[in-house]
């Protein structure tokens, strides 16, 4: 578990790095780190999973809370880290609604949930044009798999001519 924690805390430095040098380059780049923020601030919230089921029902963890609190409480330390460093780096939270309460957490409007069951469905926003892209590169490759059955077929009657001598 440490290595993974390791791992992930390398990805996140990295990418804050990435959107840190977009966030101070260029107006075009500039731009493009807002625009990643706003492709992604809503799914990466959904990576944390929709609630399912009230907290006082949901089945303990090993750790004793249920898998509500613990998806919830990631989340939210998740945007209470995340909102600052986007203020720090100039960027705007895709969240008109997003609000501090009283205890200093950030608050985030409701999720769409639909949005991201038409995505676990296959309907989202680039599923065709990855299902496109996919088989482009199966058709694109099929040159390779006919070379590498013609050579199969060459050498095995290259043995089969072989045995016969």
């Amino acid at each position: 578990m440490i290595r993974v924690c390791k791992e992930e805390s390398f990805h996140q430095r990295q990418g804050f790095e990435i959107m840190l040098t977009l966030a101070r380059g260029s107006e075009e780049q500039k731009a493009m780190a807002q625009s990643a923020l706003d492709r992604w601030w809503w799914p990466v919230l959904m990576m944390f999973g929709p609630p399912i089921k009230p907290a006082s029902t949901a089945t303990p963890r090993p750790n004793g809370r249920s898998s509500v609190f613990r998806t919830t409480s990631c989340g939210r330390k998740f945007v209470d880290a995340t909102v600052p460093q986007a203020q720090f780096l100039g960027l705007t939270i895709p969240d008109p609604g997003m609000k501090q309460n009283a205890n200093g957490n950030w608050e985030y409007s409701a999720i769409d949930w639909n949005e991201f069951n038409q995505v676990l469905s296959g309907n989202g926003p680039c599923n065709r044009d990855r299902l496109a892209a996919r088989r482009k590169a199966h058709d694109d490759g099929a040159w390779v798999r006919d070379a590498a059955q013609a050579y199969a077929e060459k050498r095995k009657q290259r043995q089969f001519a072989q045995a016969a001598e």
